[in-house]
């Protein structure tokens, strides 16, 4: 299947001098949900104005449904919805003028049925006829989505979506993005709720200094790069690791009262096997025992770590284009 965003050799140079990415390919899937991680000032935003046409690449070509989005800006803009970071409003509009005129800026014929749906499914609809000055910051939110929504896009774009909003807002908007996967439209999203893209994404990108240094289906991932851990509790405390059990991947806790057993997938039948073999061939008894596993931001913070002490990109290499 052709995918609906094709990036390649991408590059962004500043006229400051500063690389925001280098040398970026992604291909993101119709109907996928793909979530875009990274550090304050990786490069996330920048690669999403790029693809919506905000920013102009210093190289590389981006494809929006099979749109090139510099030399058919209108035809790929008209794809994409954008829910940006920043609350952007006509103070003075009312929520219901403001919608409207979204949509009507994409050359979309009026539909007040669907503008009505929009709303109603973000719990505007009793709003429609209020001031944007007049709402809350979380219904601010929710006037952005809904201008994003507006012309009924098939590839949506949410950039922070629920920074600061409250409990009620995140639900409802995932709730959306659930419905909207099953209409076809394609999602991706930027978030510092890491536990939110665990739950949400199909795939993961992960953004590092500009350049995306992994891209991989959720499941994947997880397997690859996730780490289980069994906790034993002794039945008496040591003052080490005993000798016999030294090759294997044991940590004493500090009170010497637990063995930490860490793990991943591939050797855990095996490797629990042996650990607890070997237990009993040192002498050492447990009285109780539990298992936890890596959480994506556990995968995260690993990756970040890992790749901190790679050398900046050099912003001499890309020539800026006007």
């Amino acid at each position: 299947m052709q995918p609906i965003i094709s990036v390649r050799n991408l590059d962004k140079t500043y006229a400051s001098g500063f690389q925001a990415l280098k040398n970026v390919d992604l291909d993101i899937r119709k109907g996928e949900i793909f979530a875009l991680l990274g550090p304050n000032g990786a490069g996330k935003t920048t690669l999403i104005s790029i693809i919506c046409g905000i920013v102009n690449p210093s190289s590389g070509t981006v494809l929006a449904d099979g749109h090139d989005v510099v030399a058919e800006y209108r035809a790929a803009r008209s794809k994409i919805g954008l829910v940006p970071q920043e609350l952007s409003t006509d103070a003075f509009e009312s929520v219901w003028s403001t919608v409207a005129f979204s949509r009507g800026l994409f050359g979309k014929a009026p539909d007040p049925a669907h503008l009505e749906k929009v709303l109603r499914e973000l719990s505007l609809w009793d709003k429609k006829d209020s001031k944007i000055l007049a709402l809350s910051g979380g219904m601010k939110r929710r006037v952005l989505i809904a201008k994003a929504l507006a012309h009924e896009p098939q590839i949506l774009f949410l950039d922070e979506p629920t920074a600061g909003v409250d409990v009620e807002l995140r639900h409802d908007m995932w709730q959306m993005v659930h419905r909207l996967r099953e209409q076809g439209v394609t999602i991706i999203l930027t978030t510092h709720y890491i536990e939110e893209a665990e739950q949400m994404a199909d795939r993961i990108g992960v953004i590092l200094k500009g350049e995306l240094i992994l891209v991989e289906d959720k499941a994947a991932l997880m397997r690859k790069l996730g780490k289980k851990q069994l906790t034993l509790t002794l039945q008496e405390p040591l003052d080490r690791v005993p000798e016999g059990l030294s090759g294997l991947p044991l940590e004493l806790s500090d009170d010497g009262n637990a063995l930490v057993y860490t793990f991943d997938v591939q050797s855990e039948r095996t490797g629990i096997a042996t650990l607890l073999r070997q237990l009993a061939e040192q002498g050492v008894d447990f009285k109780d025992l539990h298992s936890s596993e890596s959480s994506l931001e556990d995968i995260f913070v690993h990756l970040v770590r890992s790749n901190a002490s790679r050398p900046p990109v050099d912003a001499a290499a890309t020539e800026v284009r006007a």
